[in-house]
């Protein structure tokens, strides 16, 4: 789990509206591919997944005040689909920061 304190409050469901809005668009603008991911609240959590490639969920991420708390499954770590995915996060994550400094809590 990584943990990444983006020093600004925001909701699941604001989190939620920005990934979709922007992260498919994003993927396929940096891969030259048409695989779109869903993304979905799910008991509070927002889930990144791609059913027809992958089993299971590809990013698990939860809001903890100003934490984010994000789960990566770990069968596709070195997956490049998941690293481009992750690097796109972060970024988004980052423009959503409070002067757009994030600070990593925890990563393991």
């Amino acid at each position: 789990m990584k943990i990444l304190n983006i020093n600004t409050s925001i909701t699941t469901d604001q989190l939620l509206n920005l990934l979709q809005q922007k992260l498919n668009a994003l993927f396929q603008q940096q891969k030259q591919s048409d695989i779109n991911f869903t993304i979905e609240n799910k008991d509070g959590a927002v889930e990144i997944s791609q059913p027809e490639i992958y089993e299971g969920v590809l990013f698990h991420i939860e809001i903890k005040g100003t934490e984010l708390h994000i789960t990566r499954s770990e069968h596709y770590v070195d997956d490049v689909n998941s690293l481009t995915l992750e690097s796109i996060l972060n970024d988004l994550f980052s423009k959503l920061a409070r002067d757009g400094k994030v600070t990593l809590v925890l990563e393991g």
